[in-house]
């Protein structure tokens, strides 16, 4: 076989393409995986623009979930405050301690408690909803994988947002929930 011969590639038309020709086929794929690559980029920059935690000062965003009994929850500005849990020990304490105060403590307090279900096994929601419909308090449901990504996280504590009535976070505590729960709702100390 001769030189040329050798170069030659066929193509799935059957066609016999030429080492040059060959080439720019495959320059024009990698261009074209660049090109996806660089789209990649710009939309992960996006995303983590997105997702960047909530510090003081920000504006916090209105969100949709449902509650433990299934029911649509839609925020509207006028919360005084937020509180996440992120862990089944945390949401747990922090439970007990609303079960104490009774069915409206959180609605009286302007106060919406959000509790991360994303990422539980199905067996788990199983035993865990039921639980959760035990209680007389409201609890959302964090179920999404990007639902949570913006509040900014401390295992084992609560994450507590203070919002003023613009719905501009003022703080951002982390809360112990079996030493502090009582904190969360004391009145702002004079400045």
């Amino acid at each position: 076989m001769s030189a040329a011969g050798k170069c030659q590639r066929r193509t799935a038309g059957n066609g016999v393409v030429g080492a040059g020709e060959a080439a720019i086929v495959g320059g024009m794929k990698l261009l074209f995986l660049i090109r996806w690559a660089g789209l990649f980029a710009v939309l992960g920059a996006v995303a983590a623009a997105a997702a960047e935690k909530y510090k003081v000062g920000d504006t916090f965003a209105a969100f949709s979930t449902k509650d433990q009994h299934d029911k649509p929850y839609t925020y509207e500005p006028g919360a005084r405050l937020v509180i996440v849990s992120f862990e089944m020990g945390t949401g747990k304490a922090a439970n007990t301690f609303f079960e104490t105060k009774g069915a409206a403590f959180l609605g009286e307090q302007k106060a919406v408690f959000i509790a991360n279900i994303h990422g539980m096994p199905g067996i788990a929601r199983a035993f865990a909803l039921p639980k959760m419909r035990k209680y007389p308090h409201r609890i959302l449901l964090g179920d999404g994988a990007d639902f949570l990504a913006r509040y900014p996280e401390k295992e084992d504590f609560l994450t507590v947002l203070t919002l003023d009535p613009k719905g501009t976070i003022t703080e951002i505590r982390h809360v112990n929930p079996k030493k502090e729960m009582a904190s969360i709702f004391a009145p702002p100390a004079a400045k």
